[in-house]
């Protein structure tokens, strides 16, 4: 390897290493300061578990950890059952017909989510139906849904598709050869799909302060709302969520971490 190459490979690991650091920084300040006696950034006191202690020590926390945590699961799993069924109805359509489709459910990924927001505000006004738990959940199998149907899509179009046609040859039923057939094939996407919508979901602030009853919270509502407050009490709240923050990056990072090394492993078996 010449001098010129050394060269250009180090400068591309510091581009890396630098957009990495843009990424993540804001991630490992929240970290750093979740161990802070302190409830201001920039601020250190000592080394304390404070903020970790107020976490888990706080009910009324919790119980909005877990309301959005299930909120999240529930529209996630009914998007991805409704953005499955509809990914493999548009593949198995009509050309001209599967064209339309596949553009119109892509609408509420390319529309502003406020748009979508209001528009689903103005419905549920409109119909007559208040504000409740149900609006709140349609609210968000209708931001999710869509990227279900991306997810599965492209498994649809790398399957053999004549298995299916031969599962129905041999006297298979047309549900059964979906369950037995396709599905196996495609499940990476159902996956992928899924947890996409369950980060969505849990990301999700404008479609949910729109469709959500006011005796519900979920972390992005409540951190708003608590930002604009900006008392005392709130403020020790907030950074009780650095602790949360960290926690959530470091499952991920695991996850992610893991699912890696399981695959190396794999393809070391395959050799």
């Amino acid at each position: 390897m010449n001098k010129k190459a050394v060269v250009l490979k180090c400068l591309k690991g510091v581009f890396i290493g630098f957009v990495l650091l843009l990424l993540y920084a804001p991630i490992l300040v929240l970290a750093v300061y979740s161990f802070n006696s302190t409830n201001t950034i920039g601020m250190w006191g000592e080394f304390s578990f404070k903020h970790y202690a107020k976490l888990f020590g706080d009910s009324a926390i919790l119980g909005m950890i877990g309301n959005t945590l299930l909120l999240a699961l529930v529209a996630a799993l009914l998007s991805t059952v409704l953005g499955t069924a509809g990914a493999l109805g548009m593949f198995y359509y009509k050309k001209k017909a599967k064209t339309v489709l596949n553009g119109v459910s892509q609408i509420p990924i390319i529309n502003a989510e406020i748009v979508t927001a209001l528009a689903l505000a103005i419905m549920f006004v409109s119909i007559g139906i208040g504000k409740s738990y149900f609006t709140l959940l349609i609210g968000h199998m209708v931001i999710c849904t869509p990227f279900v149907v991306l997810s599965v899509t492209p498994k649809l179009k790398q399957m053999d598709n004549s298995l299916y046609e031969a599962a129905l040859d041999l006297g298979a039923s047309p549900a059964k050869a979906l369950f037995k057939v396709v599905l196996p094939q495609i499940i990476p996407g159902v996956i992928s799909g899924f947890m996409l919508a369950v980060t969505l979901s849990l990301d999700d602030y404008i479609v949910t302060s729109y469709t959500k009853p006011s005796t519900f919270n979920t972390i992005s509502t409540y951190v708003y709302n608590a930002t604009m407050k900006g008392n005392a009490h709130t403020a020790e709240v907030l950074s009780s969520f650095w602790a949360l923050t960290t926690i959530i990056f470091v499952v991920i990072l695991a996850i992610v971490l893991g699912a890696n090394l399981k695959g190396i492993k794999r393809k070391e078996r395959k050799k």
